[in-house]
């Protein structure tokens, strides 16, 4: 019996495929050598992974950071970090080892590799960095959150209905350029004279729990500063705790860059066993218990990092996410943010959370997009990754505060001002009526207007 083969099926000829605008390649994490740098040729694994030796060999001014790159730079970057330093920044420096070892990490350390490295460029700025035209928008301001405006007690802002900042201290392992509460934190500059906490630290902790136990509305703490990673380990605890008595309290998140930029001391046996008893008493009370960190690169992103992030959870730390700010030249484009997310959740535990839109502050508008920027960027990072680690992109507006860049009511694309409402009152609003019916501007970068906008903002530059 003769069997019949059927037809096949056409098959149309092979055609060249588009591809995907972003293509996903698995990174695994890895410690850059930081023996490539003249000043760190002879440390060992110990000392590199001691948070003591990290916090006695940060950098703090450019005679110690010529000691670290040795010859490797030219005079003509730190005569260009010293202008900054005199006139323009907000900060003044102080970078632990782990995040410069991120600098540059896997290609020779040159003048011209480090002036385009995206940790540098946030981390030591330099004054060819900073725009010339529009160093600072016209309605910046040192708090353009008007966090201290809003203080109930020393370092405790009520902000939100349900929420609070607690600024512990004024201090961090860290300090980064575009810093928000740059009118706080930190050494005064010859920019900025930094205000000070004046109480001492029992009796600042102690205004805050009489706060909270005054206002049983408030359910949520966020645990701030500065970076707690510099309050003492018992200080800490024993502030966490009074806060885990607190019935009314549900969650509670402690805000650190530390665990990024100085992951050792978040590996430290008494903070480890610290970190269990807390996050046991919380999880036996009910109450939510994670970690904010700060992470802007994945260059930034090491396995000693992704160690201390897993070491919390292990604990019993129920999340570890991550708050990055959006910068130009370090993190906002399409690649760039997608690897930084998928090096967090797939590499590092760290759940991608939020990305702020960099904050109005003096001096920040080279870092700074515009609204339709970071709409275009959370439009094309969609898609991508689980969709419980696709970051959510915000614009902190002032005296609103978080909204998702699409939630505007109205932009003005050619000056750059887009407008916003809000659904409750800030603690300084509980007498204005018309607070819920006003809206709020916030300004786009004026280097990125049309130019009839700029223009625009030059005719009115006195106003």
């Amino acid at each position: 019996m003769t069997q019949t083969i059927p037809h096949p099926r056409h098959v149309p000829a092979a055609v060249p495929t588009a591809g995907q605008p972003y293509e996903y390649h698995r990174r695994p994490l890895v410690e850059p050598d930081w023996t490539r740098f003249p000043g760190w040729r002879h440390v060992t694994r110990d000392q590199w992974e001691s948070a003591q030796w990290q916090r006695v060999n940060c950098v703090k001014n450019i005679k110690q950071l010529r000691t670290v790159f040795g010859d490797l730079i030219d005079e003509t970057f730190y005569a260009d970090l010293e202008a900054d330093q005199k006139a323009m920044a907000t900060m003044s420096m102080l970078v632990p080892p782990q995040m410069i070892n991120t600098m540059v990490p896997f290609a020779p350390l040159t003048t011209e590799a480090l002036l385009a490295d995206p940790i540098r460029r946030y981390m030591i700025p330099v004054a060819s960095d900073r725009r010339t035209d529009w160093p600072s928008h016209p309605y910046a301001s040192r708090d353009s959150l008007h966090e201290h405006d809003m203080w109930v007690a020393e370092g405790l802002t009520h902000r939100y209905p349900t929420k609070v900042l607690a600024e512990l201290l004024s201090t961090c392992p860290q300090y980064c350029g575009h810093c928000t509460r740059m009118d706080l934190v930190g050494n005064s500059t010859p920019a900025v004279d930094k205000l000070k906490l004046t109480l001492k630290p029992v009796d600042r902790y102690d205004a805050h729990i009489s706060y909270l136990k005054a206002h049983p509305g408030v359910r949520d703490v966020v645990v701030s500063g500065g970076d707690v990673a510099n309050v003492p380990w018992r200080n800490l605890e024993s502030y966490l705790m009074r806060l885990l008595e607190l019935e009314t309290v549900r969650d509670i998140r402690l805000a650190t860059k530390a665990l990024m930029g100085l992951p050792q001391h978040w590996l430290q046996p008494d903070v480890v066993e610290g970190l269990e008893r807390v996050a046991r008493t919380a999880a036996r009370r009910g109450v939510n218990l994670a970690i904010h960190t700060h992470v802007n690169h994945a260059q930034s992103l090491t396995p000693l990092v992704a160690k201390a992030a897993q070491t919390a959870l292990d604990v019993g730390v129920r999340d570890v996410r991550n708050q990055g700010v959006l910068m130009r030249g370090v993190n906002a484009t399409t690649p760039e943010l997608l690897d930084l997310c998928f090096a967090l959740q797939g590499e590092a535990g760290i759940l991608p959370y939020y990305f702020y839109m960099c904050d109005m502050i003096p001096n920040a508008e080279h870092w700074r997009v515009p609204v339709w920027h970071a709409q275009q960027l959370q439009h094309d990072i969609m898609g991508y990754l689980p969709g419980y680690a696709t970051p959510r992109i915000v614009c902190d507006v002032p005296f609103v505060g978080k909204r998702w860049v699409h939630m505007l009511t109205d932009y003005d694309r050619e000056r750059g001002i887009s407008y916003w409402t809000k659904n409750y009152r800030t603690s300084i609003e509980s007498a204005d009526l018309e607070a819920l019916n006003k809206r709020y501007a916030y300004y786009d970068p004026i280097d990125t207007l049309p130019a009839d906008g700029q223009q625009w903002w030059n005719d009115h530059r006195d106003d």
